[in-house]
């Protein structure tokens, strides 16, 4: 599992990611896997690091102390990570999330998705996530996928947005939603000011308003101590595989499919889950007959991770 889930680090780290978000976390937490040390191939260095969160998964075990504290809360957007860099107002520079370090560029293809020049007089940071419609199959992988087109017309042919999370220069003002409003005033859509109803969520976000708060809290080697993503924990149920049959999507990709002894997972009855991969089966070492583990992705892809 260790090699697959390397393999899955690589692929998310390089802009196109091969299972959801909830299935890493899933799988990482069953195995015990800590994706550190890995640099895109092609990186250019963030002008400021782009840390990912601490997950967690009990609202009542924070990982700081809310209550008293000036704390706000956005949707966590699940596409694809991105920085942008403005010096003198004018867009200079676009890179995915990649390591949090070293990120891959793309600012051809976000040059036809944020403001050309803002009013900043200096050199700013603003992170944030490109995101896709929640009514296009697979929209995580979708706006991740767009990042990595060639062509940059048809990049811009494809319904993704983008909403700006983060804000860090040298003169910022003293709370997280004012830097949000004051990116709103400047063409950018905010996950603090602007509806994302619509586009795929994954969690909420909990944060430290007060900036110097949150700076003051410091930060670990990968995350911020002053803010965390609240998630919901998947619980798996077991089933048999029945079968493997080989489906054609809409994008022309074969994969492979488990017929399943039906379940009830949550609310639906399911019988058939994706395997992702021949890469995949053979990593849990699956066969027919042998009992598996399914979890619902998002309440709603059905997916086997992993062998009982």
């Amino acid at each position: 599992m260790k090699k697959f889930l390397d393999k899955a680090a690589h692929a998310y780290f390089e802009g196109n990611p091969i299972i959801s978000d909830g299935e890493w976390d899933f799988l990482s937490r069953v195995f015990n896997y800590d994706d550190v040390g890995y640099t895109p191939t092609d990186g250019v260095r963030h002008l400021f690091q782009m840390y990912s969160l601490h997950k967690c998964f009990d609202i009542l075990k924070p990982p700081f102390h809310v209550l008293g504290t000036d704390v706000v809360s956005s949707p966590k957007l699940d596409g694809a990570a991105v920085s942008l860099v403005y010096i003198n107002g004018e867009f200079t520079q676009a890179l995915t999330r990649g390591d949090g370090i070293f990120g891959r560029d793309v600012t051809d293809k976000m040059a036809l998705r944020v403001p050309a020049q803002i009013l900043e007089t200096s050199v700013v940071q603003i992170t944030g996530e490109l995101v896709a419609p929640d009514n296009i199959e697979n929209s995580r992988n979708y706006a991740a996928g767009s990042l990595n087109l060639k062509c940059t017309k048809e990049f811009d042919s494809r319904a993704t947005y983008f909403y700006a999370y983060g804000l860090q220069c040298d003169n910022g003002l003293s709370t997280w939603t004012e830097d949000m409003e004051r990116l709103a005033l400047q063409g950018f859509n905010t996950v603090h000011t602007h509806m994302t109803a619509g586009f795929p969520q994954d969690g909420i976000v909990y944060r430290i308003n007060d900036n110097y708060d949150f700076n003051a809290m410091g930060y670990t080697a990968k995350h911020p101590r002053g803010a965390f993503a609240l998630k919901e924990e998947q619980v798996g149920v077991v089933t048999k595989l029945l079968d493997v049959v080989w489906q054609v999507g809409k994008s022309g990709i074969i994969s492979p499919v488990a017929i399943l002894e039906p379940v009830l997972v949550g609310d639906a009855t399911i019988s058939r889950a994706t395997l992702h991969n021949i890469d995949y089966i053979r990593e849990l070492d699956l066969e027919i007959g042998c009992d598996v583990e399914i979890i619902r992705s998002g309440e709603i892809i059905p997916r086997v991770v992993r062998r009982v």
